[in-house]
């Protein structure tokens, strides 16, 4: 038998047996969603839910042929059926009860269970990192955000008014209150909160995952200095919407301009996530050249 038309039959075949899987997925998961959808991801704070899960699928579908190989002949696992039950029972209560931390947490739980019952522990292995990326598009519960991004609000808030203060600017500050001139700016959540540290802390995760350094003190310092990272970013967004209310006025502030600092911010992160990557890449080359001068 030809080869193409052999890969064409193994194809096919792989088509049917996924296919059922897949229409189950829609069916249970395209509700919540479609909720999400149109409800919490509209808000500024979550935002990155969507761009998170389009992001893991990406990196699914990107190391899918890796996982086929490898686990080709591999037993499915029979603790798949456990983990498949207890993601049902979630998404039961969390569906009918509407908590989404056990609706959206049911759905990766149950891309687990299905790799499990399909592919062995080997597919998992192999696909481990989209499912826990997955886990940062999960909303925490209202009381810890509250509680952790007040003092994160206040840091901003005063590091922008000190920094503007410098530069000569009419600036003072009561809490997370900013004013400027005649305008008056609260720092919100969503410009310098828990969620966006978060979100930042995916974003560099998955720059990570995409890199693959072979150094461990190259990623394991990039994964802890993400958070200094996602600090300065949350300062330059604020001061840049400080500086485009007080030049432009409120309403540019609180219009285009808002969502486009939004942009600022992850622009300014990314750029420097890349900057403190090339200053830890010539640090781990140092490092190894040193480690090399006397053999």
């Amino acid at each position: 038998m030809p080869f193409s038309i052999m890969h064409q039959k193994n194809r096919y075949a792989a088509f049917i047996f996924w296919l059922p899987i897949l229409i189950g997925l829609v069916v249970l998961f395209l509700p919540t969603f479609y909720d999400l959808a149109n409800g919490l991801w509209t808000d500024d704070e979550q935002m990155h839910g969507p761009i998170i899960l389009a992001l893991s699928i990406w990196l699914i579908y990107r190391k899918w042929p890796q996982m086929i190989v490898r686990s080709e002949g591999s037993s499915p696992a029979l603790s798949g059926w456990f983990v498949f039950a207890v993601a049902l029972w979630l998404y039961a209560i969390g569906r009918s009860q509407q908590i989404l931390i056990f609706e959206i947490g049911s759905f990766i739980l149950i891309l687990a269970a299905i790799l499990l019952l399909t592919r062995g522990t080997t597919a998992l292995k192999v696909l481990w990192f989209p499912l826990f990326f997955m886990l940062f598009m999960i909303p925490l519960p209202g009381p810890v955000v509250s509680t952790l991004t007040m003092p994160m609000k206040m840091a901003v808030s005063y590091v922008a008014e000190h920094l503007l203060y410098w530069a000569d600017y009419p600036i003072a500050r009561n809490g997370v209150i900013l004013q400027i001139g005649q305008y008056q700016l609260l720092v919100a959540d969503a410009c310098a909160g828990l969620q966006t540290l978060l979100t930042l802390e995916a974003l560099g995760l998955f720059y990570l995952n995409l890199v693959q350094h072979s150094s461990a003190f190259r990623n394991v310092t990039l994964v802890i200095l993400i958070i200094p990272i996602s600090f300065v970013a949350n300062v330059i967004r604020v001061i840049a919407l400080t500086l485009i209310t007080y030049h432009y006025g409120d309403a540019a502030g609180q219009g285009f301009m808002h969502g486009f600092a939004g942009m600022v911010l992850f622009i300014s992160a990314l750029i420097l996530i890349l900057s403190v990557d090339s200053c830890l890449h010539f640090i781990s080359k140092q490092r190894a050249m040193n480690s090399a001068a006397p053999a």
